[in-house]
């Protein structure tokens, strides 16, 4: 369970990274040069996903899909500076719990 948490926080660090590159070359009007850190960052997010311990591809991205909408917050956060409000903490509470379910819940073979 640390081991796929902490698959998954890197994932999101990277997708997010990689697609906020994007995101500041066609919003924000940076250098097209932020797109190779960008592109780097997206494929290493692609291969933190198949890392995770799991019989499933799509399992493992649903799972996913809950901690990336935490870690967006998080990001929102810290690197916009837009603070939270309790419906974006409940709703994120709400996804890592979905997706904790998703990933670790006791299946027959």
């Amino acid at each position: 369970m640390l081991r796929a948490g902490g698959l998954y926080a890197l994932a999101a660090a990277a997708e997010i990274g990689g697609c906020f590159a994007v995101w500041a070359v066609l919003r924000l009007g940076r250098s097209a040069l932020w797109l190779i850190p960008g592109i780097a960052l997206l494929a290493l997010f692609a291969w933190l996903l198949t890392r995770v311990e799991t019989d499933a591809a799509g399992r493992a991205f649903a799972a996913y899909g809950g901690v990336y909408i935490a870690a967006s917050l998080l990001w929102m956060w810290g690197v916009e500076g837009a603070r939270p409000d309790r419906w974006d903490l409940a709703g994120a509470a709400l996804c890592l719990g979905g997706a904790a379910l998703i990933l670790f819940a006791p299946r027959g073979s």
